[in-house]
């Protein structure tokens, strides 16, 4: 991925550097293991715990020559060793992806650790305001039409509400994916063993894969790459609402624009939501490598190698993309600005036409036949709509639904509070007996 997304921590994880590292610790972890097993010298297993080392620059040179990334690296290691009784016994028993999946597990956890973080910051983020504004009233849209009101709050909450399953679902995949495999060529475990295949595992930390071919099979990459395309989906979600709330016709909330900023060459008076743009168009890339991980599962017989290259773009630019969109959404719903005053005009916009739905209810609980009360209602809400006059006075005005609504029913059925009632009940669901304190 280009440094311009690239951040600090997640980059290091996916740096040369620390692959050969991550193939390094499972090399390690195997010799130690099969030096218990009395396989291997313990002396040998120590002395390559002691002086093995990456160096980057030199395994390239040799890939350069013999043109195999794990051979490469195997003798630059064993180069850095110099003890030829000890360097012997690296890489014995293991094939080459016993080492590569198996640390590419390792490469994964670690970047699951920041995107899990990541997913809880913005959960947090999203509850704090969804109780800033859970009582600030504001216009519900269908279709992009006004339908009935809501709450920001109840937006935000079902916001907040989609990153708990976002952040469970993705909890789940990377647990997955903590699995290693030292069960050779075909997946036998013919040389090495199921026994010394686990105890290398555990060493790692990571789960054994109970059966394997050459590879860990990618029906589990595929999974925790649709996870990361759902979760980028969701932050698409939120950067849309956005962007449709910051328009000039709207402007409901505006993202955060710096005192530097600049939003157009031409016109000094723009401020466009040009980062909630970013987070839009990134998300299509993150569902387009979900697609090349299913892609990555049908290989042949005991294995392939369409999926290498496949690979090393997709879960480096994928979990890179995530950990950055979780960083910049979180910072846009921290900081954007809400207008509430601007809410409220755009919901009263219409002159009470948003009621519509609760005059019909209305009519016919009083007694009204259905038909008829839906004739009436609608009747003056075409009317009212094209002729930008007051749907509520019109409807005050009809003695058909006067002889159903007096008064007193009528400034009922139009209390802005009794449609938001159930707020309180919905944020209970959502939050649990969590007070608005806690956020």
């Amino acid at each position: 991925m280009i440094p311009r997304y690239t951040r600090h921590e997640m980059g290091r994880v996916w740096s040369e550097e620390n692959k050969f590292q991550k193939w390094l610790e499972v090399e390690l972890a195997a010799t130690e293991t099969l030096a218990e097993a009395g396989v291997v010298p313990r002396e040998a297993a120590a002395k390559l715990r002691e002086r093995a080392r990456v160096h980057v620059g030199r395994i390239n040179e040799i890939e350069a020559k013999v043109r195999h990334d794990v051979i490469a690296f195997t003798i630059a290691v064993q180069e850095t060793v110099g003890v030829p009784e000890a360097a012997r016994w690296l890489h014995y028993g293991l094939t080459s992806n016993d080492v590569v999946d198996t640390a590419q597990a390792l490469l994964i956890r670690e970047a699951s650790q920041l995107i899990e973080k990541g997913l809880e910051r913005f959960g947090e983020i999203l509850a704090r305001r969804a109780w800033e504004f859970k009582d600030t009233p504001e216009i519900g849209r269908t279709h992009g039409i006004h339908a009935e009101p809501i709450t920001f709050g109840l937006k935000v909450a079902n916001w907040y509400a989609e990153n708990r399953r976002d952040a469970a679902r993705f909890a789940a995949a990377a647990r997955e994916m903590a699995v290693g495999k030292i069960s050779g060529a075909v997946g036998t475990c013919t040389h090495l063993g199921p026994d010394i295949e686990r105890k290398i595992c555990e060493r790692l930390g990571l789960a054994t894969a109970p059966i394997t071919s050459q590879v860990i099979e990618r029906d589990r990459h595929a999974h925790y790459l649709a996870t990361l395309a759902i979760a980028a989906a969701s932050l698409e979600r939120v950067a849309l609402e956005i962007r449709h709330l910051q328009r000039t016709e709207v402007r409901e909330v505006e993202e955060p624009f710096g005192g530097e900023q600049r939003g157009s060459s031409a016109m000094p008076h723009k401020r466009n939501p040009v980062s909630s743009e970013q987070i839009c168009g990134l998300a299509r890339v993150v569902r387009a490598n979900s697609l090349a991980a299913a892609e990555n599962v049908a290989l042949w017989h005991e294995r392939d190698i369409s999926h290498s290259s496949v690979e090393r773009i997709i879960l480096p630019d994928s979990t890179i993309l995530a950990d950055y969109m979780l960083h910049r959404t979180s910072e846009i719903v921290a900081n954007m600005k809400v207008f509430p005053e601007r809410m409220r005009r755009n919901l009263d916009a219409t002159k009470g036409l948003v009621f519509s739905g609760q005059v019909l209810q209305d009519l016919v609980e009083h007694g009204a036949p259905r038909e008829d009360a839906y004739k009436w209602v609608q009747g003056h809400a075409m009317a009212a709509w094209e002729s930008d006059t007051s749907f509520q006075e019109r409807v005050a005005a009809d003695p058909n639904i006067r002889k159903f609504l007096d008064e007193k029913a009528l400034a009922h059925t139009f209390d802005l509070q009794r449609q938001l009632r159930a707020v309180d009940a919905i944020f209970q669901r959502v939050f649990g007996a969590k007070s608005p304190a806690a956020h």
